[in-house]
């Protein structure tokens, strides 16, 4: 993903060069101007490598603008500018679109991550019905429960104490509700 995004900014850089060598304008009048402009898609490219969901991006594009602006005095073609801007501006939404789909993921580890988790017993211990093992998030636990257990019986993790889990039948309403 990262590699594709960093081409898609390295293309949008060598077109912006491709609409200005219409008319071949030498940049020489405002080194100022040009370091922004330098900057600003160097933060682009590095936003499309770097996980800071658009910090770096937004300051790639003002960085981008002021350079622009500044060399405005040049020949440099305004819709140039404008368009480089934008097209800037649209890598960084997409950019920052792709990267918020990923932050609303559910938990998968740790306490949150089994509690609620719904598993098989996979034995019980000979001299207690009501305590067993299940194999849950590729470990084996030791499960306990408030009425007997039968192997094979889909159960619902209610909560952990060290590493004995405390369980209720699935088909049993969840603590709280």
């Amino acid at each position: 993903m990262n590699i594709r995004c960093c081409a898609v900014a390295l293309l949008l850089t060598l077109s912006g060069s491709v609409f200005a060598a219409d008319a071949v304008v030498l940049l020489v009048p405002n080194p100022v101007g040009i370091w922004l402009i330098t900057f600003g898609i160097a933060f682009l490219i590095a936003e499309a490598a770097l996980p800071n969901y658009g910090v770096i991006g937004l300051g790639g594009i003002v960085m981008f603008v002021i350079g622009a602006v500044i060399l405005t005095n040049t020949d440099v073609p305004v819709p140039l500018m404008i368009g480089l801007g934008l097209l800037s501006a649209l890598l960084l939404i997409f950019l920052l679109v792709h990267a918020l789909k990923t932050r609303p993921r559910h938990t998968v580890s740790g306490d949150a991550g089994l509690i609620g988790s719904i598993t098989p017993v996979t034995s019980l211990q000979a001299e207690n019905a009501c305590s067993g093992w299940v194999h849950l998030q590729g470990e084996q636990w030791q499960v306990i429960s408030a009425t007997p257990l039968q192997p094979g019986q889909r159960v619902r993790v209610v909560s952990r104490k060290g590493l004995l889990l405390q369980v209720a039948a699935a088909d049993a309403a969840p603590v709280g509700e």
